[in-house]
């Protein structure tokens, strides 16, 4: 069913087909209440994030999908994405232990059809500049992916 619908940016063979059910659960939720969000964003320190949400405060929420315990325990360079947040979740399907997830990290539960927090996440203020830095970031990704939307031939600037 996901694989009909169109995945910006194209979808490139990462995510499984329950992290894009997971993720999808978890924009639903998010964009209800109030944050605009964006998948797959690169960050300054060169890794990827899943998911990032900007509400109207600029509050930033890191959300990394977790489609199975093995794709857990097989990622070690999720702390890394704190220094790019507010506040960092897991994203998890239901029949993932929930005790497996860091206490000292949010977690959410999701579905392809929405999301529910179960845990909220500690807040770590980024500094003006790195703010700054990810929202411009954040902001010029997305009107890529908008423009790419309405002219596919199109050159990225990144290109």
């Amino acid at each position: 069913m996901l694989q009909d619908q169109p995945t910006f940016p194209p979808r490139d063979g990462r995510q499984s087909d329950n992290a894009l059910r997971i993720a999808r659960g978890v924009r639903r939720m998010l964009r209800a209440m109030g944050y605009a969000t964006i998948t797959e964003l690169p960050l300054a320190n060169g890794r990827r994030a899943d998911i990032v949400a900007v509400c109207s405060r600029s509050s930033v929420a890191i959300i990394e999908v977790k489609s199975s315990i093995a794709d857990f325990r097989a990622d070690g360079k999720w702390p890394e994405y704190r220094d790019h947040s507010d506040r960092l979740y897991f994203a998890i399907s239901a029949d993932i232990p929930e005790d497996i997830m860091p206490a000292d990290a949010g977690l959410i539960v999701a579905d392809e059809f929405g999301a529910a927090i179960l845990r909220e996440a500690p807040e770590h203020r980024l500094a003006p500049a790195t703010r700054r830095e990810l929202l411009l970031r954040f902001a010029r990704a997305a009107a890529d992916r908008l423009h790419l939307l309405q002219d596919p031939d199109g050159r990225r600037f990144d290109d």
